[in-house]
């Protein structure tokens, strides 16, 4: 009986192994078929929407998220360490001079669908290997218990010479360093050297993202700083005494900064990453990124009247953008500067 029993255990044993070798499988080929995303959007928000797009496509989608530390760098060169083996399809990211570099290197694979089609050309590279879409603004936060939310006062101050009171993120990665690039390609390099250290010698302080930036200003301690509309709109939704000047380059152009959205060469699932990235440049998902808290700017045609009234003047601002399209030469003489003085 004993050895029956032994035998019957071992059989049992056996077969719950095979079920378990065989889920495993079944998982893997599942993961092998399904669509890599890396995305440096706030996952708050862009992972409902690549989970919206897997239920009405029926296409399984893996999403690989960056984070707060690292910002869209660490997914960067992540993509870039993998190119020879790339593990993945779609590269969805918070805005557009990292995936700029991408392309440089030969990364991307263009595409010009519907979405395409739907942006503007300032918002998109020529040939479809990126698009832009669902943008943020750099725009002024001013505390306005501490002084005038105007155009003119801001001018003032920042041509005083005491700038103790004024906060503006390093511009080593993300939007502040789009600001620079754009700087630098309109005013020219020698120009913002000059004023980098012109405001550097006044005391301008210099923190760790643009989110410190907004807390700054919102708690009282800085008067004013630059930062996105997005950490702005955190600031209004906690009840902070804040409003907001849009960033001007010297020409009157706005700076408006996309998320943008590229198919990784080499992929594997073309017709899939393809439908995702249509499906990001829909007017769908342009509305449903307005109606969020971070209240980003549709860039292709939407219905106007279902954005709320602060994203309508958004797009008024926007209007006047700078052309991104144009950075990419500027983008690595600037950011090459830039690392000299700060990583020196």
């Amino acid at each position: 009986m004993k050895s029956r029993d032994g035998s019957r255990i071992t059989v049992i044993a056996t077969l719950l192994c095979l079920a378990m070798l065989v889920a495993l499988s079944w998982d893997k080929g599942a993961d092998k078929d399904a669509l890599v995303v890396y995305c440096s959007h706030d996952s708050t928000y862009s992972e409902q929407i690549l989970r919206e797009f897997e239920r009405d496509s029926g296409i399984r989608v893996i999403a690989r998220f960056d984070t707060e530390a690292t910002k869209s760098i660490g997914l960067i060169n992540l993509l870039i360490a993998e190119r020879e083996y790339p593990q993945c399809d779609v590269f969805w990211n918070n805005e557009v001079l990292g995936t700029m570099k991408l392309n440089q290197l030969g990364l991307l694979q263009a595409y010009q669908g519907d979405g395409y089609s739907r942006i503007p050309d300032a918002f998109k590279a020529r040939d479809g290997s990126w698009v832009g879409f669902a943008a943020r603004m750099r725009v002024f936060i001013v505390n306005s218990d501490q002084m005038e939310p105007a155009e003119e006062a801001i001018k003032e101050r920042l041509a005083a010479k005491d700038l103790s009171r004024v906060a503006i993120a390093r511009p080593l990665f993300g939007t502040t360093l789009t600001q620079y690039t754009v700087s630098w390609d309109e005013a020219g390099a020698e120009r913002l050297k000059q004023l980098h250290r012109d405001q550097r010698d006044c005391g301008l302080l210099e923190v760790n993202g643009n989110s410190v930036v907004k807390d700054l200003v919102a708690n009282g301690q800085c008067d004013f700083g630059w930062t996105d509309t997005d950490d702005y709109f955190l600031a209004v939704d906690g009840q902070k005494p804040v409003d907001m000047i849009p960033v001007r380059t010297d020409s009157g152009k706005t700076i408006c900064i996309p998320n943008s959205v590229g198919i990784i060469r080499g992929t594997r699932r073309l017709k899939a990453a393809q439908q995702l990235v249509d499906y990001l440049l829909s007017e769908k998902v342009e509305l449903q990124l307005a109606r969020s808290p971070s209240r980003q700017i549709p860039l292709g045609r939407v219905d106007v009247d279902a954005l709320p009234e602060e994203v309508q003047q958004l797009m008024a601002w926007a209007e006047d953008a700078v052309d991104l399209a144009c950075l990419d030469s500027s983008y690595s003489e600037c950011l090459q500067w830039l690392q000299a003085e700060y990583l020196r």
